[in-house]
């Protein structure tokens, strides 16, 4: 049986040919780079987190991994506390140790690149109660990996979890992790938000539905709960180049908080499909109506060519010529936790 091949919105490719793959070679020779600068590292609020269950708590483990807590569920994204990405070791410690970190309600899978899906650090997470979700294409492979608690997902299709709705939407990428299952499975990124009335705990198994029949998304943006009233909803990009999906999950949902990537752009004309520049970041920020952004993807593997300082001298830059207030995007260290109070949506 021929296996499905999975493809970007209007069908933009990826693909490179191996004359462009010498090229960048040939171009890296000529390249001196400094990696003096690092991300800060802070101590994480290790009593804080444990205890919480009341905030909306975002933490920086690295590249694209978040602990995430919302309205009760302990997440986390792209689990990868790998020492070494191929032959490239780690720019940074993990902002968590991953023995420290609280009992896993939920892992949200976006791809399956090695840089975002790593099995050693999911067996070191994954407990009974945790679920596993993965994109469509995705949850085969991971049961013959072991884990059998995994739920895979459609773009646009949703599941609850307690009082919380689970959202994968699309994102502008490709994924290989052998020679011969390229796109074989999805990508795309989650949109977290309240779920009002909730009807099941977290502990409880899930019900998946596809979002593609309800009016709401076809009409405007999803009733959801301002950080006011509640968590605020929060978009969790993944790995993606710039597209028009932004402008499309801005009118689905009223997105207060964005985990953006930023980095492993160099080459713009290598990497311009699959990784957004700093500018293109800002830009889909904007598109998607989204309130705050927190940049991620960058400063923990050497990925492309540009180092983590340019990507946020880039990012300051743009986001004075577009006029974006300063508050608005946050920029956190490793293992730095932003914590957002729901009665006024103040945020620490």
């Amino acid at each position: 049986m021929p296996k499905i091949r999975y493809n970007n919105i209007d069908n933009v490719s990826t693909d490179k040919t191996l004359k462009e793959f010498k090229q960048w070679r040939e171009q890296r020779r000529n390249k001196v780079k400094d990696y003096s600068y690092t991300v800060p590292k802070h101590p994480p609020e290790l009593d804080y987190l444990h205890a919480n269950r009341d905030d909306t708590s975002i933490t920086w483990i690295g590249h694209s991994t978040f602990f995430i807590q919302y309205y009760g569920l302990n997440i986390v994204t792209d689990p990868v506390w790998a020492e070494k990405m191929g032959f490239q070791r780690r720019l940074g410690a993990p902002g968590i140790p991953i023995q420290d970190i609280p009992p896993l309600d939920v892992i949200l899978i976006s791809h399956s690149h090695y840089d975002h899906l790593h099995l050693a650090s999911l067996r070191k997470l994954i407990t009974a109660k945790t679920l596993l979700i993965v994109p469509d294409g995705l949850k085969r492979k991971m049961i013959r990996k072991g884990f059998h608690r995994c739920q895979e997902m459609k773009w646009w299709d949703h599941m609850t979890l307690g009082g919380v709705k689970i959202t994968f939407v699309p994102a502008q990428h490709w994924t290989r992790r052998t020679l011969f299952d390229t796109n074989t499975s999805h990508w795309g990124g989650y949109v977290l938000e309240p779920n009002r009335p909730a009807t099941t705990s977290a502990a409880e198994s899930a019900a998946t539905t596809s979002d593609q029949d309800q009016s709401s998304t076809e009409s405007g943006k999803n009733e959801t709960a301002k950080a006011s009233d509640g968590p605020p909803v929060l978009y969790f990009v993944g790995d993606t180049g710039y597209f028009q999906g932004f402008k499309t999950i801005g009118e689905r949902f009223d997105i207060g908080v964005t985990l953006m990537p930023i980095g492993a752009y160099d080459p713009e004309w290598f990497m311009t499909s699959q990784h957004v520049t700093p500018e293109e970041a800002l830009q889909g920020f904007v598109e998607s109506g989204s309130q705050l952004m927190v940049p991620m993807h960058y400063g923990t593997f050497k990925l492309a060519d540009d180092t983590p300082k340019e990507a946020l001298d880039r990012l300051e830059v743009e986001r004075e010529r577009l006029g974006i207030g300063k508050e608005r995007i946050r920029v956190l260290g490793h293992g730095e936790t932003l914590r957002i109070h729901h009665e006024n949506g103040k945020q620490d």
